[in-house]
């Protein structure tokens, strides 16, 4: 009832403002064939040949118009008046999500009551065991009209199936097999396709290839931390890390929308010029209701940051999600499950981050300062004086930190992760026509060939997706896209799945997809992985080493132990020449104040306050810092 009520609610306004989309223009069409049988036969005598292309995807209402416009039901049955062609094959019809009713084509033949059918079972792109993997894969599925896909290539290499420990290390052995491909059988990278079935699973494979310094394009959409959804909620974790970043600030001050406009914005953008400062420091500035519903935001933002200390990088992400109305947002759009499903995946990615960085589960993403506030704020934008004492040895206990190779700045958990998201989504993703990797999902793949493809993911839940066992019909939709995925390969097919995974920021331990006992077993060739426990992968290559090990992590930083914070100490290390109090400078922060030494020699650091960029440890070995007099 109620999605009756919300069309015609949407029908009253489409005439209000005399417009139609595109379902409506089909039902006119067909409303207007159906209902005027003069204009019906006109056209019926205008057009005696009909040919219908990728008919597997047509709708219900398609195929209804169809008959209109190409024959007459005369005592309940239909007789067509010209000839009508239709091309389309029933195995691949994966649009159901669209509307696309793959009975269509069983239908046509009944009702127009096809004399001929001519199956194009001749392959030209692939060898036997891809096409036999394809062939007896799809035989499991009903009501089809019936085909068996043949070649005289000859067999070609068995598909090869991998069994990982982890997601991560299915990613790494894509990889390996990838260069090995490149390197030994003269493949170009752009004819390697790594093909999955939700978007939210290139991440892992993103980064697997961007640590091997791999070139990859994301076909037909944008890498993991290029989406919208990612780059919202990376805007709220970068306030919470500085609130001075104005850049954020704008990015997420009215999304989800919270009543904010265009010139409220401008308004508090000349405030904060006018007064110097940050647009998070110059909300107080701006009168009225704009001013109000800024100042919300403001609030908003200030009490999830005193609502995530003490808490990990991931209770800080899902704890963000919730608070700042991004879930709540994408819930109520219609096309919302799959960005909700990569903002999972995001703290999917953080859990990952801080176990490979050797930081642990629950260290503590954002500690605070000697004044019990975050690291990231400045101590005089508090109006604290920035040389008090410590007043809690309880903040002085250790905290993992890493440090940034650029800046030489020691980074909390939740900054050493926006800085490698940054590395990540820079412009590092190849152009079309480049000799890069292809990334897609199964559905962005249709109607392309690879030389090789990588299937991966291919567990219960995933692959067949687990919506598909609330669905009529939905397991052999399923089945169809997985005949898809298979038949985009030329040369090489290789099907993995893994033990685990990590969904939801929590490990899965995962039977692997239905789909292999559909295979046929003399088409197949098992690889048996090296023998690997649970969540103990090294990479193979990179610059990191095991989980949790020491030294510079597969990220490309810089592991170590910092306290939170330690006791200022006014001796300096003598190889640098610094005290508490001395006036600095850097090539990024810019000027700043000298808070606290510790350490001597290459484990030097210094607590510097920077007005514009906060309260930030940095190691005097990497950091170049200038006195200022």
């Amino acid at each position: 009832r109620k999605k009756v009520e919300v069309y015609q609610l949407y029908e009253e306004q489409c005439q209000r403002e005399g417009v139609v989309d595109f379902g409506e223009l089909m039902l006119r069409s067909y409303e207007l064939l159906r209902d005027n049988e003069p204009i019906r036969e006109h056209y019926q005598r205008r057009f005696a040949h009909i040919l219908v292309d990728e008919f597997q995807d047509t709708n219900k209402l398609q195929y209804a118009w169809l008959k209109q416009l190409a024959g007459n039901d005369i005592s309940g049955r239909f007789e067509a008046r010209g000839s009508v062609i239709a091309v389309g094959d029933d195995d691949q019809s994966i649009y159901a999500f669209r509307g696309a009713r793959v009975g269509n084509m069983a239908d046509f033949v009944r009702e127009f009551d096809v004399q001929r059918q001519i199956k194009l079972e001749q392959n030209y792109r692939s060898y036997s065991n891809i096409l036999d993997s394809a062939n007896t894969l799809i035989s499991h599925n009903s009501k089809r009209l019936g085909k068996n896909l043949r070649t005289t290539q000859g067999p070609g290499e068995p598909v090869r199936v991998y069994e990982a420990t982890t997601d991560l290390a299915e990613a790494q052995w894509m990889v390996d097999e990838i260069r090995q491909l490149v390197r030994s059988d003269g493949f170009e990278r752009k004819e390697i396709a790594v093909l999955y079935r939700s978007n939210a699973q290139s991440r892992v494979i993103e980064s697997a290839l961007f640590n091997a310094s791999v070139p990859y394009r994301v076909y037909g959409g944008l890498r993991f931390f290029e989406r919208a959804e990612i780059k919202h909620a990376l805007a709220y974790l970068r306030l919470l890390e500085n609130p001075q970043d104005d850049t954020s600030f704008l990015r997420v001050v009215n999304f989800p929308p919270r009543g904010i406009g265009a010139r409220s914005i401008e308004v508090l953008q000349d405030a904060a010029r006018a007064t110097g400062c940050s647009l998070h420091d110059a909300v107080s500035a701006v009168p009225g209701k704009a001013g109000a519903n800024l100042g919300a935001f403001v609030a908003m933002v200030d009490v999830l940051r005193e609502q995530t200390q003490g808490l990990n990088l991931r209770g800080i992400i899902e704890q963000m999600l919730e608070s700042s109305g991004l879930l709540e947002h994408y819930r109520a759009e219609k096309e919302g499950a799959d960005r909700i499903e990569n903002l999972e995946e995001l703290v999917n990615a953080a859990e990952s981050f801080v176990t490979q960085e050797g930081f642990g589960r629950d260290a503590v993403a954002l500690p605070l300062d000697e004044h019990g506030s975050p690291l990231t704020q400045s101590a005089v934008s508090q109006g604290l004086d920035p040389n008090a004492p410590v007043l809690d040895e309880a903040l002085q206990q250790p905290t993992p930190g890493i440090v940034d190779a650029d800046t030489g700045e020691t980074l909390s958990p939740l900054a050493a992760f926006l800085t490698h998201a940054a590395l990540e989504a820079g412009d590092n993703q190849a152009q079309a026509g480049q000799d890069a990797v292809q990334l897609m999902t199964v559905h962005a793949s249709k109607g392309l060939e690879f030389d090789g493809v990588f299937i991966g993911g291919m567990e219960e839940g995933l692959f067949p997706h687990e919506n598909s066992a609330n669905e009529r019909d939905g397991l052999e939709e399923e089945r169809r896209l997985m005949y898809v995925a298979i038949t985009r390969a030329r040369k090489r097919l290789y099907l993995s799945h893994s033990q685990t995974r990590m969904l939801h920021g929590q490990t899965r331990y995962n039977i692997k997809s239905r789909f292999f006992e559909e295979l046929p077993e003399a088409a197949l060739k098992w690889i048996t992985p090296k023998q690997q426990g649970f969540g103990t992968y090294a990479p193979h290559s990179g610059a990191g080493g095991a989980y949790g090990s020491s030294g510079r992590g597969p990220f490309g930083f810089k592991s170590e132990t910092f306290a939170s914070p330690p006791v200022p100490v006014q001796k300096a290390a003598p190889s640098h020449g610094l005290r508490a109090g001395v006036a600095v400078f850097h090539t990024k922060f810019g000027e700043g104040k000298v808070l606290a030494m510790e350490g001597t020699g290459d484990d030097a650091r210094a607590q510097v306050n920077f007005p514009r960029h906060g309260t930030k440890w940095l190691a005097l070995s990497v950091a170049k810092l200038t006195v200022v007099d």
